[in-house]
């Protein structure tokens, strides 16, 4: 008897999701250079964290609507998407940004930069993987499980390696707020995109918008002009922090969150602390430990592990079927 052969709906699938894990690698290592463009400009300003974010958001912000008013207007031949749905996900990934970010700073400010990292994005791949095993159904396997668990481990060792920080209650509970609310733009970014989601350079300037205007007020109280004798210097890192871990960054990771599994993004831009550990060591002269070695090496496996695991199931879904 002739077999017939099916093949996945989307020939383009494998190579979709392999963009989608380079485009999420990029931008968790642009989010690593963040931090030490903050330490720089903490030593060159009298600038807050609040004010940092703020201008983070509105500096992005411009940046993506001039790169809009130049690009060519795409031409797809898929439907647009409804009003209603797009307000809806303009609103609720604005407010999951903007509490992501506000919260991880109130946690910084009350326990301290170590603690709020590690319970953040510790946190974070745990509360998305059960949530996107609930919501949409997605399983990670016996791999992708030990991955996820193994993730803040290294996180762990990786930050309180250097030092360590003080456990304060408030604190805790403001890194885990921030924790939901990556996980809920992590979700709801995977969410839409299974449906085709929405332009990743308008998600991520509508976010950035919603930020600037929640941020706004509070930055006007924390100070929102920096004083400086180095006007220069502070401007040319602001612009930095606008454009690569911002603008570039957000769009890498919209673009590719829509399109890899939702735990595999979490563990994935933990390549975040991993730069920042890097650039800390080689840029900043901080001491390499074994610690930072270690810490390092864990979360690298997780990554790995799950890429891997992300790269099987694509090939999987190109595979012909017989019938």
């Amino acid at each position: 008897m002739e077999k017939h052969v099916t093949y996945a709906p989307n020939p383009a699938a494998g190579l979709s999701v392999r963009r989608s894990l380079v485009q999420l690698a990029v931008a968790g290592a642009a989010w690593g250079t963040a931090g030490a463009a903050a330490s720089l400009l903490y030593l060159a300003s009298d600038l807050g964290p609040v004010s940092l974010t703020f201008w983070r958001c509105a500096g992005g912000l411009v940046l993506l609507l001039a790169a809009q008013a130049v690009r060519r207007p795409r031409r797809e031949g898929r439907p647009a998407e409804p009003r209603a749905r797009r307000a809806l996900r303009i609103a609720a990934t604005g407010v999951a940004f903007t509490v992501f970010q506000a919260a991880y700073f109130a946690a910084v400010q009350l326990t301290g930069l170590a603690v709020a990292t590690v319970v953040t994005l510790g946190a974070g791949p745990v509360l998305i993987a059960v949530g996107a095993r609930l919501a949409m159904g997605e399983r990670l396997g016996a791999g992708g499980i030990a991955a996820v668990a193994g993730a803040p481990v290294g996180l762990v060792v990786l930050v309180f390696g250097s030092g360590g920080g003080a456990v304060r209650p408030a604190g805790i509970g403001w890194a885990l707020v921030s924790a939901a609310g990556y996980a809920a733009m992590t979700l709801l970014t995977r969410w839409l995109g299974r449906d085709g989601g929405g332009d990743p350079l308008s998600t991520t300037a509508w976010s950035l918008a919603v930020g600037t205007v929640c941020l706004l007020p509070f930055a006007a109280v924390e100070g929102l002009l920096p004083h400086t004798v180095h006007l220069a210097w502070v401007v040319g890192l602001l612009t930095y922090v606008a454009l690569v871990p911002t603008a570039l960054a957000y769009v890498l990771y919209f673009a590719g969150a829509a399109v890899v599994r939702s735990a595999t993004v979490s563990v994935i831009m933990l390549l975040e602390p991993v730069s920042a550990a890097v650039i800390a060591v080689v840029l900043l002269g901080e001491r390499l430990t074994t610690a930072t070695v270690l810490g390092t090496l864990l979360l690298l496996a997780a990554v790995i592990g799950l890429v891997y695991g992300e790269l099987r199931a694509a090939a999987a879904r190109r595979r012909p079927v017989p019938v």
